[in-house]
């Protein structure tokens, strides 16, 4: 069987509109000596043969699976339970493309909304959507929508310096049109309350990390009282598992809350696909980009879902969608809310305690160590900066070629001031075990 659907017939006319009268004549530019070189390949394998050798070929690689992990910075090894894998990969919602049609699959809308209701009670709002590409791109949605709040008479947004580098270069990429000023993240050391002198009758949006990219928690309500005297709106980027423990965001006031759902249940996967979460207030609703999910009676009373919001251009007049943002990210939405759904808000709160005890029993392990010093400058839920005695690239080299661990993040890259210093995470798949072998390599290296 020829799996090449071109005939004879087919290729002869396309060489005879291009205006060659072969193959060979339409590569005649190809020097001959280099059309066909002999290739130093081994012969062929069968199927048992190929998956062995690729097997062998993948374990070549360090991963989770094989490797002790103290690596966050805003992507994190939890455990998965098997049913959420099971679940997702049913025929029902292991689909090639997004639902176009979405009123006709309400398993995928129900799906939708339940993860958009545990979102919300999660995070103490009043309204989320069906998620976005990742943490860092719903933050940048969340700047458009307070600019647009605005309608864009208030142009500054104040990001703090500890919010994910990575999510603040992706928020100015993404509105780098829009004539915005991103702007408080100058100074590298400040904290959140050292931005609010700079609030003023232009802001729109106060953006804080809570716990912040260094592990650290800061006292939002503050904040949020100073931001909404200024007529601004408050953005926290959120870790979901850290909310199973602390006070939710919309308790202190927060206006947007934000952040990456790959804790909920979605593998590392060398960096995706992730989902952002996104929440707000019903006020906000309108302006929020992305899909919305509601609940309804059909007309003979039974209940049904249906596609409430979809403000982007393919459902709306282009000049009046508010993002052209693509995807619901469903299959990693339906893996979330697996994940919540099985967790329940006591598995969560467990999951969270278990995140808390271990890391603070590590950073207390390492701070016994000649050589290292952990910085405690504020109260921390799973990860805590490391001072270390030698570059944090050669100690993350020899953790990983001498013991097997993947170390933390060296923070040199995105802060200056903090070269030489490591960013560790501990979650509940850190045994005290694991955390004694760090502790032990650690002082090795020394």
């Amino acid at each position: 069987m020829s799996y090449i659907p071109n005939t004879d017939a087919d290729r002869k006319a396309m060489l005879a509109t291009i205006g060659v009268k072969s193959v060979e004549e339409l590569f005649d530019d190809i020097p001959a000596s280099v059309r066909f070189p002999d290739l130093d390949l081994p012969g062929p394998l069968s199927e048992p043969e190929t998956l062995r050798e690729l097997g062998e070929l993948a374990e070549s690689n360090g991963h989770t699976g094989n490797s002790l992990c103290f690596l966050g910075a805003g992507a994190y090894n939890h455990f998965i339970p098997s049913v959420v894998n099971h679940t997702i990969l049913r025929g029902e919602f292991l689909t090639a493309y997004t639902p176009y049609q979405p009123e006709v699959s309400q398993g995928t809308l129900q799906t939708i909304y339940e993860y958009q209701s545990m979102i919300c009670a999660l995070t103490g709002m009043e309204v989320a959507n069906a998620s976005h590409y990742d943490g860092a791109t719903s933050l940048a949605e969340a700047v458009i929508l307070a600019v647009n709040h605005f309608k864009l008479k208030r142009r500054k947004v104040l990001m703090c310096p500890r919010v994910h580098p990575q999510y603040r270069a992706v928020a100015r990429t993404y509105t780098q049109g829009m004539g915005l000023n991103l702007t408080g993240d100058d100074e590298a050391d400040l904290l959140a309350q050292d931005l609010l002198p700079q609030l003023d009758a232009d802001t729109a949006l106060f953006v804080v990390q809570y716990p912040n990219f260094f592990g650290g928690i800061e006292d939002l309500k503050p904040i949020a009282e100073a931001v909404h005297a200024a007529g601004a709106l408050l953005c926290v980027v959120t870790n979901p598992i850290a909310l199973g423990l602390l006070t939710p965001p919309g308790a202190f006031g927060a206006d947007i809350v934000v952040g990456e759902g790959q804790p909920l249940g979605v593998p590392l996967s060398y960096g995706g696909p992730y989902l952002g979460f996104f929440a707000t207030k019903k006020d906000y609703v309108r302006k929020m980009a992305g899909r919305l999910v509601g609940e309804t009676t059909d007309a003979n009373g039974k209940k049904g879902y249906v596609l409430t919001l979809a403000t982007r251009e393919q459902h709306i007049r282009r000049d009046k969608a508010t993002s052209n943002i693509c995807t619901n990210q469903g299959l990693m939405a339906t893996a979330a809310a697996v994940y919540m759904s099985v967790m329940g808000k006591h598995g969560l709160r467990r999951v969270a305690e278990v995140c808390y005890h271990r890391a603070h029993h590590a950073a207390g392990r390492i701070a016994e160590i000649d050589g290292y010093t952990v910085i405690h400058d504020q109260p921390f839920f799973h990860e805590f900066v490391v001072k270390c005695p030698r570059p944090v690239s050669d100690i993350n080299a020899d953790l990983f070629n001498e013991h097997g661990i993947i170390g933390g993040y060296d923070l040199g890259q995105d802060y200056a001031h903090l070269d030489g210093h490591m960013l560790l995470c501990v979650t509940e798949l850190n045994t005290p075990d694991d955390i004694e072998e760090l502790v032990e390599a650690l002082e090795h290296l020394a």
